[in-house]
């Protein structure tokens, strides 16, 4: 399903935002809209890295979004110990079975996130995919692979993204849990707050990122 979170505002380039759940377009939706450089578009892609792939090929088949830069966004499971329900995750690459994808303007997107959402700590690596939800020992065994979160759709995404035509990628998760947090415990509600709260702080940030793109270079 998607929406328009914005009215095009001229030939402007758009951007995509994709995401999984009906509780991260309400929390992307909802964060405003000023800032915005040409039209702003919420995905809802539904669940797992298939439904990611179709929503996404769909999207950019189109001529609205054909050359859109894409960022996959929402919440994750975090894989390091020590993160908090509410930390960022910039992924500097995706990775998932089909391979990685190299994300665009990592070091930006912290910096804006930093300031969009002050006091909360933003983490930079790999992002890496899972066709289901992640727990304890399989857990431990991606993080050692070097991956910081995992997700279900944030590669698939930016996969399909890039094979769709060459475009600015990019992927910001929310952590709802890690691993002295797991959804199975008590406080899963206290950290699912804390984590939409942060989710609808980010917008700001992927404005200046979009913005940053359709600025010369020199």
């Amino acid at each position: 399903m998607e929406r328009s979170a914005g009215p095009p505002t001229g030939p402007r380039t758009p951007l995509l935002i994709a995401c999984a759940l009906g509780i991260e377009r309400l929390a992307l939706r909802g964060s405003g809209r000023g800032g915005a450089t040409g039209p702003v578009t919420v995905l809802r892609t539904g669940m797992g890295p298939r439904n990611a792939e179709r929503a996404v090929v769909r999207a950019l088949g189109g001529p609205r979004h054909a050359d859109a830069p894409v960022i996959a966004a929402g919440f994750c499971a975090g894989l390091t110990p020590g993160m908090n329900p509410g930390d960022l995750i910039v992924a500097d690459e995706t990775r998932d079975r089909d391979g990685a994808t190299p994300c665009t303007g990592t070091a930006l997107l912290v910096e804006a996130l930093t300031r969009a959402v002050p006091g909360r700590t933003v983490h930079t690596g790999p992002l890496t995919g899972s066709d289901h939800v992640v727990r304890g020992q399989e857990r431990a065994a991606l993080r050692a692979t070097g991956a910081l979160a995992v997700d279900m759709e944030s590669a698939a995404t930016l996969r399909c993204a890039v094979a769709a035509g060459p475009r600015p990628v990019a992927a910001v998760r929310v952590v709802v849990d890690a691993p002295e947090h797991e959804l199975v415990r008590i406080g899963t509600v206290r950290g699912g707050i804390s984590a939409f709260r942060v989710l609808r702080a980010v917008l700001p940030a992927f404005y200046e990122w979009h913005r940053s793109l359709l600025l010369p270079r020199r």
